[in-house]
Order: structure tokens, then C-alpha cells, then sequence
């Protein structure tokens, strides 16, 4: 009978230390400067995590799924900026609830960090003046109503650099911008896009200048247009590429990254990524680079329908042309021209413009499925739900939050269950109409 009790204890204690083990809030951070305010959660794991805005008053709310406060942290820090102050709770499903009581209406956007040698992982959100844009897009977010959204197209190398050469004495940057110019004719025809070409004929335009001519005509996402070479004749396929920013994917990833970077004129990233990767792209590129990886699976998926892809999913590596920190970027090497049958192919204009529609495919896929806010797309796939999700109702929501958590309105959510008021009970499931952009 002992054994037994002892056996039930045990037991007992293996549960409880299973909730003590689970991730837990060591630090919170905020500082202001200007029109930002950011809050830094220093986490003891990776967590699921949901973030909404409710409004009369204003906050915003920070829901981590079985988090707690680790109990070194002590009182909470007081407010800065937009925040007025920091307050917690446990809900009764388990999970932490941070509450941000705010002075103003805010925007949010909110990013994970994964540990360097300094910090943890850490939950990043940033606050913007609700009329000021912000800092980093997910796609940009500098706009005028119903604006275009433009496609920055980088046609690789030009003038005095030649790219890789073929067998047949093709060159990277004639194919690159013939198929530059391929998809900016199809981006310039699809409604609510509008394409930037970087380079429209045989110049020379530096690396960091081209980030430069995207930033200046507000960009939403850069590619960048290349054809891959290596010294085996053999390899073949398509490859999408983003940054990188602890090194890359693989070592033939890493090689192509310094051919290309080489060809700036010796232009180093040591000295700038040792330092600065873990101080800003750390934390201002880990947004543009979650977009970046998206869009770039989008059109590797597309690429795949019309030909061989050499790798099936985004490759990393350290491009210069990626290192834009706010605008999602992506390089695609559009084959081999090291290859006698592909280097065939890219140079047929049939070709290319295969090339140029799958690429836009891919585009296109994306940013239907994640418009930036006022821009024509966005007014176009607003009209219709393009997705219901199911939500349970808990302890303390009410039909109001729930609409707020959702981006849509109270009335949208009566509509889609046939709701004659406002009333909801615990345990009832509500189907939500989701919007794109929403």
C-alpha cells in the first residue's frame, strides 16, 4: 500500500514539474525613441503565441500558450511611449496573458528571434503611431489609397560584369535581363502591380545601389534575376534563394554567394555582418526574411510546374542584393548556364517567357495572400471571406474582443453564425469570416 502511495506521489511531483518546466518570461525590455516603441519578451524557449489590439480603452494583448513569469523577473517594468503600463494575468485555459494598457492607437507588428551569444530567444513587437508607417513591412506599408504594388526586378550584373559565361558564349547578364524584362511587361499588365526595373540595359549598377533604387521607389519585394553556373557541366534546375543571416544553407550556397559578392570589386561583408547581424539585421531582418522565405516558396513552387528545380525548397545565403532590412527579397537563379542544354534554354525568348510567367505566378500567390493594406489588391480580395476559422469561446471573451482579435466587425461574425445579438456563451464555437489583409 506504501509502494503504492509513493508510486502516486511520484507521479504527482513528474506532473507538477512538467508545468514548472514549461517556458517562462525572463526578462521584458521597452524603450522609445521617436515614434517606436518596442517591447522585448527574453523567453526560456520558443512559444506559440497570439497578439491582438482591443480598443476603449486601448491595449494590446500578448497571449503565450502555457507561458509564466519566471519568478526572478519581479515587478513588471512601467510604461514608455506608447505604453502606459505592463500588466499580467494566468488565464483559466493556462496561458499567459500580457496586457500593454496603451496612451494611443498604435499599430503592432511582432517578429521571433532565435538566440545569439548575447540573448535568448526572444518575442520582439513594435509599436508605430497609428498615422506613421512602419519601419519594417512585411510588405511595405508606406502608401497612398488603392496604390500599386510595385515589384522591384533586378536584372544580375551588366556592363563591365558579365556573370557567368556559357559554352555557347552566353552570358548571365544579357539572359538575366531579357528575363528581367519579360516579367516586368507581365507584372506591368497584372492589375494592382506596377514592376521597377533596376537596370534596363547594359550598365554596370552596384550591389548596394540596387537596394538603394528599391528603397527609393518603395519597393514591396525585390528579385533579383540570375543564371546559375558551376565548373560540372552536369547540375541543372532552378534554385530561390534569401539572405541568410548566420551563414549559408549549404556549401555550394556559400560559393555562389561569394562569386556573386565578389563581383561588387571587393567589397567585404566581414566587417559588417560579424558586428552588425546580431545588433540590427538580428532583430530588422528577421521580418522582411519571414516574407522573403514565403514569397520565395511561392514562385520555386510555380518554377517546379514548368521545368527542374535544383532545390525544391529556399535556399540562404549572404547576397548583398538580399540586405535590404525592410523589403522582402528574393534571388532566383533561373538555371545553369554552365549546363549545354539549359544554357539552350535560357537563351530561347519562349523560354524565358515561361520563366517570367512562373515567376509571376508565384508573385502573384503571395500577395493575394498577404496584400499590403490600402492597396488595390487588398480593396479587391477584402469583398470576399477567403477563409473561416473556428473559435471557442472562453472565459471573458466577448463578441466584441473576438471580432478585434480577428480584424473583422461584430457584425460580420452575427452574419456568418445567424446571431440575432450580441450574446455568446462559454464553450459555444463561432466560425470567423477571415479577409485577406485582415
Amino acid at each position: 500500500m506504501w509502494d503504492l502511495r509513493r508510486s502516486v506521489v511520484l507521479f504527482l511531483l513528474c506532473l507538477c514539474g512538467g508545468v514548472q518546466a514549461g517556458p517562462t518570461v525572463d526578462n521584458i525590455r521597452v524603450w522609445a525613441e521617436d515614434d517606436k516603441t518596442r517591447i522585448v519578451l527574453d523567453l526560456s524557449q520558443p512559444v506559440p503565441h497570439n497578439i491582438f489590439t482591443l480598443r476603449g480603452p486601448d491595449r494590446l494583448v500578448i497571449d503565450l500558450k502555457n507561458g509564466r513569469l519566471a519568478e526572478r523577473l519581479g515587478r513588471l517594468p512601467g510604461g514608455a511611449g506608447s505604453i502606459r503600463a505592463i500588466r499580467s494575468a494566468v488565464q483559466a485555459d493556462g496561458d499567459l496573458r500580457i496586457v500593454l494598457d496603451l496612451n494611443e492607437n498604435v499599430r503592432s507588428r511582432s517578429f521571433t528571434v532565435a538566440p545569439n551569444d548575447v540573448y535568448g530567444n526572444r518575442l520582439v513587437v513594435d509599436l508605430h503611431r497609428a498615422e506613421t508607417p512602419h519601419a519594417v513591412k512585411r510588405a511595405s506599408e508606406t502608401f497612398t489609397q488603392g496604390r500599386d504594388i510595385v515589384i522591384a526586378i533586378d536584372a544580375g550584373h551588366g556592363g563591365k560584369d558579365p556573370g557567368s559565361i556559357g559554352k555557347r558564349r552566353t552570358y548571365e547578364k544579357d539572359v538575366a535581363l531579357a528575363i528581367a524584362r519579360a516579367l516586368a511587361r507581365r507584372v506591368d499588365a497584372e492589375p494592382g502591380m506596377r514592376a521597377l526595373l533596376i537596370r534596363d540595359s547594359d550598365v554596370y549598377v552596384d550591389h548596394w545601389e540596387r537596394i538603394a533604387i528599391a528603397r527609393r521607389n518603395k519597393a514591396d519585394l525585390f528579385v533579383s534575376v540570375h543564371a546559375d553556373a558551376v565548373e560540372d557541366r552536369r547540375p541543372q534546375g532552378m534554385t530561390v534563394y534569401a539572405l541568410s543571416l548566420k551563414g549559408a544553407s549549404d556549401e555550394q550556397a556559400r560559393q555562389l554567394a561569394a562569386r556573386e559578392n565578389a563581383s561588387v570589386g571587393g567589397v567585404s561583408l566581414q566587417d559588417k555582418d560579424d558586428v552588425l547581424a546580431s545588433v540590427l539585421l538580428d532583430l530588422s531582418q528577421n521580418a522582411s526574411l519571414s516574407a522573403s522565405l514565403d514569397v520565395g516558396g511561392d514562385v520555386i513552387r510555380e518554377l517546379s510546374r514548368i521545368g527542374k528545380a535544383h532545390r525544391h525548397t529556399v535556399q540562404q545565403a549572404g547576397f548583398i542584393v538580399l540586405k535590404s532590412p525592410d523589403i522582402p527579397s528574393i534571388l532566383v537563379e533561373t538555371g545553369f548556364i554552365s549546363n549545354p542544354e539549359e544554357e539552350s534554354r535560357l537563351r530561347d525568348s519562349r523560354h524565358q517567357g515561361r520563366l517570367a510567367d512562373a515567376m509571376l505566378a508565384g508573385i502573384r500567390s503571395y500577395f493575394y495572400e498577404n496584400p499590403p493594406p490600402d492597396t488595390r489588391i487588398a480593396m479587391e480580395v477584402r469583398r470576399q471571406p477567403v477563409r473561416e476559422v473556428r473559435h471557442v469561446i472562453t472565459r471573458g471573451d466577448t463578441l466584441s474582443e473576438i471580432a478585434a482579435r480577428y480584424n473583422v466587425s461584430a457584425a460580420d461574425i452575427r452574419r456568418a453564425n445567424r446571431l440575432s445579438n450580441d450574446r455568446i456563451r462559454v464553450g459555444q464555437t463561432l466560425s470567423i469570416p477571415v479577409y485577406a489583409g485582415g
